[in-house]
């Protein structure tokens, strides 16, 4: 009985090794970069034909939290574009074999800085190895090793989004708490200017005019 807990412990462990390898193996870009004012910036992934590909961003802080997006085909067509976005997604299938060019613009800007999170996935995410092969049902250890890998995944687009919302809502929350200081000094340097000016006309009021 034992010796059979063992060789099912190690079969999930090869699974499990298999599956960081492949999670390895994905062609995907995920990245979060600075986009200073008044910039551009561009990125290139090279797809094949007929390959489905999608490309999410979302401005995590800086300015109005808007961005322009633009997506070209090797062949300069303009697949998507995007003017002022806060965050969006574009999945489109290839028609031909080549480098394709993702841009960031924040030219309309004069001042504020942007931090932008992009991920660009090219292709359907293969399965585990062995599991498309059978043509048989799937063993219950094989049924497992599938269900933690659709798991995994959700997990992490679940971290990946709740880390973007903590980094905007933290941004927020430090704008917010320097303009509260600033007009926490201002109201206090109003109320001081207030106070000498009621002094000076009491003592006025209080001095005998010279005739």
């Amino acid at each position: 009985m034992s010796r059979v807990i063992n060789l099912n412990h190690n079969m999930y462990l090869v699974y499990l090794l298999w599956y960081f390898n492949l999670m390895l193996s994905v062609s995907a870009v995920e990245l979060t970069f600075e986009l200073p004012d008044n910039a551009k910036q561009c990125f290139y992934e090279e797809v094949t034909e007929g390959t489905l590909s999608t490309v999410e961003f979302q401005v995590v802080t800086g300015g109005q939290y808007d961005v322009d997006m633009s997506l070209e085909s090797p062949k300069k067509e303009i697949l998507y574009k995007g003017i002022k976005k806060q965050f969006d997604s574009f999945t489109w299938t290839a028609a031909q074999t080549g480098v394709y060019t993702v841009c960031f613009s924040n030219e309309f800007s004069t001042f504020s800085h942007k931090l932008v999170y992009m991920d660009f996935q090219v292709g359907d995410e293969k399965p585990l190895p062995g599991i498309e092969e059978h043509l048989s049902a799937m063993t219950k250890m094989e049924s497992s090793c599938s269900h933690v890998h659709e798991n995994l995944n959700t997990v992490i687009d679940y971290q990946t989004h709740h880390r973007l919302r903590e980094a905007q809502g933290r941004k927020f929350a430090e704008d917010l708490n320097t303009r509260v200081m600033f007009w926490s000094i201002g109201e206090t340097l109003a109320i001081l200017c207030i106070a000498v000016g009621q002094i000076i006309i009491l003592k006025n009021f209080f001095t005998e005019k010279k005739t």
